[in-house]
């Protein structure tokens, strides 16, 4: 995509019919080759509270009418960006940018904020200049599916409507403060993320379930996303994690994935040994732009 780098850009917020829209742009602008960003599945797991709610957490940034950028509130203070693949380096749209994310401007609340950019953007220098920190650190990581995934040691399954619930209890179980509900997973699985995800279930020996995950495809050819991905208190420490994953994985590449993706903060040091375990490859790691209250 070329756009007249002299066009105004526009800020946006779609319906929830134009998701679809911006889906198919998030899709479009995955690449094993370009920055690790925001992913159609980060959209799609946002899809749990509605498509309403996720089309109003949604910020599109358009030039002559296409999309440049495209940005997703997770929780009124964190900003998560992508770029279009040649806006990384454009001047004009890293400004505007940097002037939205102040205050007033509709995206951000003033106070406290941080604001995820894709790695090696130059709208990471001009926050820098304009007084953002460097705030969180996430571990980024990778693994190529050129090659079968080896089946895990776990019985899984995808869930639908039936497996609902346990799926959603596993989920909660697994995060302090987790909000995880069966409502939600039937907002998000009727979605318009929803086909190319899969939600994923492991029992164990004695059919108990004990681990979940859920993947997202960007379409055959481009990587796939891990979001999210828990294991139940109770039965942690039997390699359940890491197995799951592979699952997820091996699904990822039967959607046609060319690879899975996964971010984590960096100091959760156990979530990254388990994807570690299950082949991924540490990237670069990634640091968030802050910004003080």
């Amino acid at each position: 995509m070329v756009w007249d780098r002299g066009m105004a850009t526009v800020l946006g917020t779609p319906t929830a019919d134009g998701l679809v829209e911006v889906l198919d742009a998030l899709r479009a602008w995955q690449d094993d080759d370009g920055p690790f960003q925001l992913h159609p599945g980060d959209v799609g797991w946002f899809g749990r509270l509605g498509a309403t709610a996720t089309a109003a957490a949604v910020r599109t940034w358009r030039s002559d009418g296409r999309l440049v950028a495209v940005g997703l509130l997770d929780g009124p203070d964190v900003l998560r960006l992508a770029l279009a693949p040649q806006a990384p380096g454009d001047a004009g749209l890293a400004a505007r940018l940097v002037d939205d994310v102040r205050p007033g401007h509709g995206v951000l609340p003033a106070g406290e904020a941080s604001v995820e950019v894709p790695p090696g953007a130059l709208l990471d220098d001009l926050l820098r200049d304009d007084g953002w920190s460097a705030g969180e650190r996430w571990t980024l990581l990778r693994r190529d599916l050129a090659a079968p995934v080896p089946r895990p040691a776990l019985l899984v399954e995808v869930v639908g409507p039936d497996a609902a619930a346990a799926w959603t209890s596993v989920l909660r179980s697994a995060f302090d403060g987790s909000t995880a509900a069966v409502d939600r997973w039937h907002a998000m699985a009727g979605g318009p993320a929803a086909a190319d995800a899969r939600c994923l279930l492991g029992r164990d020996e004695r059919g108990e379930a004990v681990a979940v995950v859920t993947v997202w495809s960007a379409g055959p050819g481009r990587p796939g996303l891990v979001e999210p991905m828990g294991v139940h208190p109770d039965h942690r420490g039997r390699g359940h994690g890491t197995a799951v994953t592979l699952a997820g994985a091996g699904v990822l590449r039967e959607l046609g994935a060319s690879s899975a993706l996964v971010a984590t903060p960096s100091a959760n040091a156990g979530a990254v040994a388990t994807y570690v375990a299950a082949g991924f490859r540490r990237l670069p790691e990634r640091r968030d732009r802050h910004r003080d209250a």
